[in-house]
């Protein structure tokens, strides 16, 4: 029949009793299987772990820029390693530490969860944040709406700047020209 129709015949479950076999074309099959899995592929997020470093005394203009590239990474939803670095006498001080990555935890809001707390390995610090999905659309859903509020606030202050523009041409047109006394 598989030879008549020009398919293949294809055993599908060679552990049933009698062995099951269908008819198909086997080269479309697996194609299709092929374009499947790619698409599976495509949908699957790939979640990775970034590291930001710190140190103990850290200023504060390069705390903004680590806190700004850290909220980048959870907004892209990748998880964060946080890393305080400690040298020499710093490592009698460990609480120094844990308020910079307090101050971490701060910085970055509730977009942020905690999954490691902080802890001592050797001369570093370190802890892991995860991004909170539900925080993160909440955010995106809150600054989208403010930009529309925005979009249509500028765009009625602008009517009215136009309507103020016509009301003022149409005074100019009415009024008659003025006169010199040289006449």
């Amino acid at each position: 029949m598989a030879r008549g129709l020009d398919l293949d015949l294809v055993e599908v479950a060679p552990q049933a009793n009698p062995p099951v076999c269908r008819i198909m074309d086997y080269g479309k099959f697996r194609y299709e299987e092929a374009q499947k899995a790619k698409e599976a592929r495509k949908k699957s997020t790939n979640i990775s772990i970034k590291e930001v470093k710190f140190r103990p005394k850290i200023g504060k203009g390069d705390f903004d820029t680590k806190m700004r590239h850290l909220i980048e990474f959870i907004e892209e939803g990748h998880k964060v390693k946080v890393t305080l670095q400690f040298r020499g006498r710093e490592m009698a001080h460990p609480e120094l530490g844990r308020k910079i990555l307090d101050d971490v935890i701060a910085g970055a809001g509730s977009i942020v969860k905690v999954e490691n707390q902080a802890r001592m390995e050797g001369r570093s610090m370190s802890m892991v944040l995860s991004p909170d999905k539900q925080a993160i659309d909440a955010q995106r859903k809150a600054a989208d709406e403010a930009a529309k509020k925005a979009a249509a606030d500028a765009a009625a202050e602008e009517a009215a700047a136009d309507a103020a523009a016509e009301e003022a041409a149409a005074d100019d047109a009415a009024e008659p020209p003025a006169q010199s006394g040289d006449e």
